[in-house]
């Protein structure tokens, strides 16, 4: 199932970096940057969260809640957030309940080779719950700025 903008996003609960659960619907009446991405730890994955890190006290004050996801393990994520100083909450989906669930998990192709992974996607969701933007072509140096403009705050 592909989600659309306008389409209500699937609610969830799936443990973060800590092991605690997080549900989507703890954030309702708040708006949620929900950001799938391929691996802790990685050039384009690193660059994005970084990003994000050093934007965070923007995104605060337009009450924007940063939430990433890749199918790393909670240690992995406990290991990146910790690392970069990631002051955000990072989801573990190694069981692929939510890239799945979110249409993001698919077939990637790299230097020829074909395989499944995770595509870098973001789902900009208001405080009503519901898919206002869909991010397919993420900027990862840039991310922060995409996000405040598609949602008019830039």
């Amino acid at each position: 199932m592909k989600l659309t903008e306008g389409a209500t996003a699937p609610d969830f609960t799936i443990n973060d970096q800590d092991g605690k659960p997080v549900s989507l619907h703890d954030f309702k009446g708040k708006k949620v940057a929900l950001y799938f991405y391929p691996k802790d730890d990685t050039p384009g994955c690193t660059a994005q969260a970084c990003n994000l890190r050093d934007n965070i006290a923007l995104l605060k004050k337009k009450k924007i809640v940063v939430l990433g996801v890749s199918i790393d393990t909670e240690k992995k994520h406990k290991k990146f957030e910790d690392k970069y100083s990631l002051p955000f909450t990072l989801l573990a989906d190694p069981e692929k309940q939510l890239v799945e669930l979110y249409g993001v998990w698919g077939e990637k192709k790299f230097m020829g080779r074909t395989y499944m992974g995770t595509h870098r996607v973001t789902f900009l969701i208001n405080e009503d719950g519901v898919i206002d933007h869909i991010i397919e072509k993420v900027d990862t140096k840039n991310h922060t700025e995409q996000i405040l403009e598609l949602w008019g705050m830039n």
